[in-house]
């Protein structure tokens, strides 16, 4: 796995020997776009953040039988500069502490909140250079390239791949006032022959799926349309 990776799945450890957790933490981040491996001891999880291609990022619990988590981070430290999120019901500040002289990037107490730890590991991504800006935003509209989702606000858009695709190409072109040709072109390709009209229709269907947002997919009388820049 390259270092650098913009937008292509990243590979992300989550060692923790409860079942629900790993499922939990998992569910969050595959739905953000990552691939996902588990560990469910410290022992499986030195061995899986050795082995290549080793993760582009841990999330490691203390508590974990066969090693803990400050053993396991301890090793991981003696050779690699993986980043390395603690999750851990161990809350106090000497227990902080320690987990940062380790070597720890970031430390996460449970209980949390699964989109706060996806946006802590985001934010490690990108300090390292591995995560590029794949989200594209105008007004509430969101289109995250990682995970091939659009949103409204936190709301997660239920859309058919040229719908989505349609979207994209708009947000591509913020401000531009494109032709119903050019849209065509761009996202039904050059190899289409069907009625320009087709246009109309997935915008309209587009529209109705944004809410309130459609009204940002303005209609250029004698032109086409244009995402309003927000």
């Amino acid at each position: 796995m390259s270092n650098t990776n913009n937008c292509g799945a990243l590979r992300i450890l989550v060692a923790d020997d409860e079942d629900r957790i790993r499922k939990l933490v998992g569910d969050f981040l595959s739905r953000a776009g990552y691939e996902i491996i588990e560990a469910a001891d410290g022992g499986e999880a030195l061995r899986l953040a050795r082995e290549d291609p080793v993760p582009d990022l841990v999330i490691l619990d203390v508590m974990m039988p066969v090693l803990d988590g400050w053993t396991v981070l301890s090793e991981i430290r003696r050779s690699s500069n993986i980043p390395v999120i603690l999750l851990t019901a161990k809350s106090t500040e000497n227990d902080q502490l320690g987990g940062f002289r380790l070597g720890a990037d970031d430390y996460i107490t449970k209980p949390f909140s699964p989109s706060l730890l996806v946006a802590r590991v985001e934010a490690l991504l990108k300090r390292g250079g591995k995560l590029g800006d794949c989200r594209r935003c105008c007004g509430d509209i969101v289109v995250d390239e990682v995970a091939h989702v659009a949103y409204v606000g936190d709301h997660p858009l239920e859309l058919t791949p040229k719908e989505y695709n349609l979207l994209l190409f708009f947000l591509e072109n913020k401000g531009v006032a494109l032709s119903r040709e050019k849209i065509l072109n761009g996202v039904w390709n050059y190899d289409y022959f069907g009625d320009l009209r087709t246009v109309d229709t997935h915008v309209k269907q587009l529209r109705s799926k944004l809410g309130e947002s459609g009204n940002l997919i303005v209609t250029v009388r004698g032109v086409g349309y244009r995402l309003e820049v927000k």
